[in-house]
């Protein structure tokens, strides 16, 4: 299945730099409707009309409706993988998780004000885990997240994912922690990103002493 993600902005030409805006204005339009009147009530052709272009232009940048549902969570995702594999060769596993997610969740709101208000994101969070159809495709997008995580780890710490089966256990735990923190606060008052970030990071810290080290140090 096609899967799209917010590209960068274009370094020129017009061209470009429409089709650029047609794709984040297709966006902005799907997750208002959806926020606003449901996931399911709403149809491609309303998006479609509210960019002012056909179903086939809408078709031409995102497969369906879950396709443009996720396209700035795929940003989000590249930019966490990124920051990993970017953490300090010396740090222990978890301490470079717990890290990547600070400096992540420091540097998103840039990235995603980039194609979409950071208030919409936030409220398009709590649509997907009110919608038992987006949990579905969350859960597994997770999976698939976890994995590439769990063979980065392993590739620092030098370990065979296949053969070692911490690198994996780290990230599942890892990623348990994240998902309960956003389960929380999907259901509060504040839906800004600090409390998001707040609330994971004091989420992490009760797992930290429990089995954080240097796993070259048997």
């Amino acid at each position: 299945m096609a899967t799209s993600t917010p590209h960068p902005a274009p370094a020129g030409g017009l061209r470009e730099r429409k089709k650029q805006r047609t794709h984040d204005a297709l966006i902005r339009a799907a997750l208002e409707l959806f926020t606003e009147q449901g996931y399911e009530a709403t149809t491609v052709d309303e998006i479609a009309e509210a960019v002012d272009v056909s179903q086939r232009t809408f078709f031409r940048y995102f497969a369906n409706k879950e396709d443009v549902t996720f396209a700035v969570q795929g940003m989000v995702e590249a930019r966490f993988l990124d920051e990993l594999r970017a953490r300090p060769a010396a740090e222990a596993p978890l301490t470079a998780l717990r890290h990547t997610v600070a400096v992540a969740w420091d540097g998103i709101g840039t990235a995603i004000a980039s194609v979409i208000p950071v208030e919409l994101y936030m409220r398009t969070y709590r649509m997907i885990e009110s919608t038992p159809a987006l949990v579905a495709v969350l859960l597994r997008r997770s999976a698939e997240l976890e994995e590439q995580m769990a063979r980065l780890v392993a590739r620092r710490e030098g370990l065979d994912v296949d053969a070692d089966p911490r690198p994996r256990v780290l990230v599942a735990m890892f990623s348990g922690v994240m998902r309960a923190a956003g389960k929380v606060w999907s259901v509060g008052e504040d839906c800004s990103v600090d409390a998001i970030r707040e609330l994971t990071m004091s989420y992490l810290d009760h797992i930290g002493p429990a089995i954080e080290g240097n796993w070259r140090t048997r």
